[in-house]
């Protein structure tokens, strides 16, 4: 769930170099990849700072070819596998728990998550992924979830995966998946609508009220 290295300086050393007189930009990456742009049509660039890329030898991961480079987990944190439910989490909370309601919610950011003036996205310290496996991983941020599922990048389907139901995404750059199961959620002692509906934290804090988080959310 982090993202790799953006290797941006042959671009920025390109830009540098052009010429009142050129109409091209032509960008080689290391895997010979040759991209060109008409420069007369480029408005701005803009350059995104990412995380290094996870150990492969800590959890699998899938490379969706996504604009940002993040790299998605291949199965939910406490799983093994793509159709395991894994564990399930309150946000900001960094281990399961046998209740989930107000009563026993431990609000580990207290007044730290505040929309207007505190911090809107979780620290490492309550990042579930970050504290079960390591400073490799985050939870997905907002913008991160949106670039998932934007039409432009992945196409979705409704689909059942070793007899689990769930939303398969598939990359339009190159073809790899990411299969999310419908694991539903937990509320007290109960699990509800496993295997209709699926809810995804972000790591993100809702603009709307300081009392609500963002996630995905999905069904058939």
């Amino acid at each position: 769930m982090k993202q790799t290295n953006l290797f941006a300086i042959l671009f920025l050393m390109v830009v540098g170099l052009q010429t009142a007189r050129a109409q091209k930009m032509i960008v080689r990456t290391t895997d010979n990849t040759v991209t060109e742009f008409d420069v007369t049509k480029v408005a701005d660039v803009t350059f995104v700072e990412a995380s290094p890329t996870p150990d492969p030898g800590n959890h699998e991961w899938v490379d969706l070819g996504l604009p940002s480079g993040t790299l998605w987990a291949t199965c939910n944190v406490g799983a093994n596998s793509p159709e395991e439910y894994g564990d399930y989490f309150a946000w900001g909370e960094t281990t399961p728990k046998s209740t989930y309601n107000g009563d026993t919610y431990f609000d580990s950011g207290g007044n730290k998550y505040n929309n207007t003036v505190g911090l809107t996205e979780l620290l490492p310290e309550d990042d579930a992924a970050t504290a079960n496996w390591g400073g490799g991983w985050q939870m997905p941020s907002l913008g991160q979830i949106k670039e998932l599922i934007n039409s432009e990048y992945t196409t979705t389907e409704w689909t059942t995966q070793g007899g689990v139901n769930g939303r398969l995404i598939t990359s339009k750059s190159n073809g790899n998946t990411l299969f999310l199961p419908a694991a539903g959620f937990r509320y007290d002692t109960s699990l509800n609508y496993a295997g209709s509906y699926g809810y995804y934290w972000s790591r993100s804090l809702s603009t709307i009220s300081s009392y609500l988080a963002c996630f995905l959310y999905f069904d058939s």
